[in-house]
């Protein structure tokens, strides 16, 4: 389970795989889908602050080892 929208921000930019793949599987799949959406939006656009551009890239990068990963298994 999921606590606040704060705590799921600070866990998915945290620069922590563990913690962003925890949370990032406690989301639904829509929720996943919008997270990656704001998560690229946030890597790419220069209204933000260049270390929550680089956290955001990370949780991108981690993300998408995870599903790598798990599509070997499956």
């Amino acid at each position: 389970m999921i606590g606040s929208i704060e705590n799921l921000w600070e866990d998915m930019l945290s620069r922590n795989p563990a913690r962003i793949i925890a949370v990032f599987q406690a989301l639904s799949e829509d929720d996943q889908t919008l997270v990656i959406q704001h998560l690229k939006l946030m890597a790419t656009d220069k209204g933000w602050h260049p270390e929550q551009r680089f956290s955001a890239d990370s949780a991108l990068k981690a993300i998408n080892d995870f599903r790598n990963k798990s599509n070997l298994f499956s």
